[in-house]
């Protein structure tokens, strides 16, 4: 299983909305490297900015030896402005319309057909109304970074330790 986290680089970046792919992937890093070898996981963040992922998850691909027959081991862990803070969801072939990163690697690779790991960032009822592209760019409150490292998190690697069972 290949795990891939989209955000932006650097530190300016480090705590953003946009990032929670990236942040996915820290959480993994940190559990038993035991267990993460046992169900054979590969984890990555991109290096690059939203809407350069496509280049980067194809680099990625490449140094693996992915071909487009073994993609339904791929998975794309990004932030998600139609799901509510505190939920997730993960897809095969479907996810957010409006999701740069998310096209950025359709048109690279010119498929849909790999799984996405959707973590909901949208919590504006709380926070007050702002644009899209605005809010990915804002950082996490702490209490938003509490809900997705305590329960979030969890929940998306237990269905993925299911999944590999």
């Amino acid at each position: 299983m290949i795990i891939i986290g989209l955000g932006n680089p650097g530190k300016k970046y480090q705590n953003n909305r946009h990032n929670a792919g990236h942040m996915f992937i820290d959480y993994l890093n940190k559990l038993s490297d035991q267990k993460n070898k046992s169900f054979n996981l590969k984890t990555f963040k991109t290096n690059c900015f939203m809407n350069e992922s496509g280049k980067e998850v194809k680099k990625i691909l490449k140094t693996l030896h992915v071909t487009r027959y073994t993609l339904h081991d791929l998975f794309i862990v990004h932030d998600d402005l139609d799901i509510p803070l505190g939920k997730f969801r993960i897809d095969f072939g479907k996810g957010p319309k409006l999701h740069k990163g998310l096209k950025s690697i359709e048109e690279t690779l010119k498929t849909k057909d790999f799984w996405r790991i959707r973590i909901g960032i949208d919590n504006r009822q709380k926070t007050g109304w702002v644009d899209g592209e605005a809010y990915v760019l804002q950082n996490f409150l702490p209490e938003e970074r509490e809900i997705l490292e305590n329960e979030v998190f969890g929940k998306i690697g237990e269905r993925l330790f299911e999944m590999v069972k």
